[in-house]
């Protein structure tokens, strides 16, 4: 028999906001099932949703005294996971395109002003890639960010080659949309992985 979570009532916020530390982990517990719900949801793998999840409730933990109005908590917790998680794609895009200027660059040291340029493409395709629906932004992340090859996606995912194909397809156009207002962008709206095939 299934038990329906809930979130913990004002009263027991309240108390943990007032310092009560039984109150505060019985807070913490009762929202563990909620916080770890919006990680697998909006993150892009079960790891960062662990790791999302794991520092939300640190920072419900540490902060909940900033938490303004007792029944915000669900609202408050979604946006501190929503961030961590886009925190995660960041981290990828901005590793993926440091070795993509290493590559490009590998005779002369690029500027500091295109150093913040390619950090601040990553930030705003991280925001992009973190708006997507959740099975497109696995498709996306795992095959052009962390360069996995097709067919490993495709079982990872477990889907035949054709429909991770036609995922990652429609993943691609949705992220070439949301940055250009256009489905037609040239290729390098996202890295692709070095080595790795044009095509799927």
């Amino acid at each position: 028999m299934n038990q329906r979570f809930r979130w913990p009532d004002e009263r027991l916020i309240k108390a943990a906001q007032d310092g009560d530390v039984t109150s505060l982990t019985t807070v913490v517990m009762e929202s563990q099932p909620h916080v770890r719900k919006f990680a697998l949801s909006l993150c892009a793998s079960p790891q960062d949703a662990e790791d999302a999840a794991q520092e939300a409730l640190i920072i419900l933990y540490r902060k909940i005294g900033t938490l303004r109005a007792t029944g915000a908590l669900a609202s408050w917790m979604f946006r501190i996971v929503r961030n961590e998680c886009l925190r995660h794609v960041r981290l990828l895009l901005v590793s993926r395109s440091d070795e993509t200027s290493a590559e490009q660059e590998a005779s002369a040291e690029p500027s500091a002003e295109d150093a913040v340029l390619h950090r601040l493409e990553a930030e705003r395709i991280a925001a992009a890639v973190s708006a997507l629906p959740r099975d497109q932004r696995q498709v996306l992340i795992m095959r052009d960010v962390q360069g996995l090859p097709g067919r490993t996606v495709a079982h990872a995912l477990g889907l035949s080659n054709a429909a991770m194909k036609s995922r990652l397809h429609r993943a691609r156009a949705a992220l070439r949309h949301s940055l250009t207002g256009t489905d037609h962008t040239p290729d390098q709206a996202i890295d692709r992985p070095a080595g790795g095939d044009a095509r799927p």
